[in-house]
């Protein structure tokens, strides 16, 4: 299947806080947007007030143009099974989730189920080489994820992913969304991207600090 190089149908996987901010935030800036749900009806309301219709993950899918997995982290593997493989196939999928245990945090520390040296989203890219995931959105609460104003200037988002024309969408997309991009590299680079979540949520946990960001600074 041949990949959209200016993708505007964007099927969120999803249908949590992360899932509808960032569903309303692309229908809000000129994109198809549409959600899905486990449970069919779930988020009426939701499409009531927005105009963003819900679907099946299959539905969802294989509808859009691109895709955003927003999901627990524990539930990943199984989203993408639920949304089709072959409904995924040779697409971006912007891969938002970090995989946070059901344990809870120490001294304002998520602990996470996976180790140093793998992450998430290799495991995801490993069980679906057809799919092309770009990891982004995961290092910052939902309340922020599209225009964040903060008085230091707009934020940096962090992504990462081994396809480079999928990570060339996803840069264009950050910049239209207010973030200042930067493209850590492939996968791998998912190792020291999740971990940010943990930095990012130990303000909130410890100070119930819950609107900042990351910058990153140049000469």
């Amino acid at each position: 299947m041949a990949r959209p190089s200016n993708p505007r149908r964007f099927g969120v996987l999803g249908s949590g806080e992360v899932g509808q901010t960032l569903a309303k935030g692309l229908a809000a800036n000129g994109y198809e947007a549409r959600i899905g749900t486990r449970s069919p009806g779930k988020l009426a309301r939701f499409s009531k007030s927005t105009g963003i219709s819900e679907g099946t993950f299959a539905e969802v899918a294989a509808w859009a143009d691109a895709a955003v997995l927003a999901v627990l982290g524990k539930a990943a593997l199984e989203a993408v099974d639920l949304a089709g493989p072959a409904n995924l196939e040779g697409k971006l999928v912007i891969d938002t989730t970090n995989p946070i245990s059901d344990e809870g945090p120490v001294d304002g520390v998520l602990r996470y189920f996976t180790g140093p040296n793998e992450s998430l989203m290799e495991r995801l890219q490993s069980a679906y080489p057809e799919i092309a995931f770009v990891k982004a959105f995961n290092s910052v609460g939902s309340a922020l994820m599209v225009h964040p104003i903060l008085s230091g200037g707009p934020p940096t988002m962090f992504y990462c992913g081994d396809d480079s024309e999928a990570k060339a969408v996803v840069g264009r997309l950050l910049e239209h969304l207010g973030w200042e991009g930067a493209d850590m590299g492939s996968a791998v680079a998912a190792r020291a991207l999740e971990p940010l979540a943990q930095l990012w949520c130990i303000p909130g946990f410890r100070e119930n600090d819950w609107v900042h960001a990351f910058r990153l600074l140049r000469v």
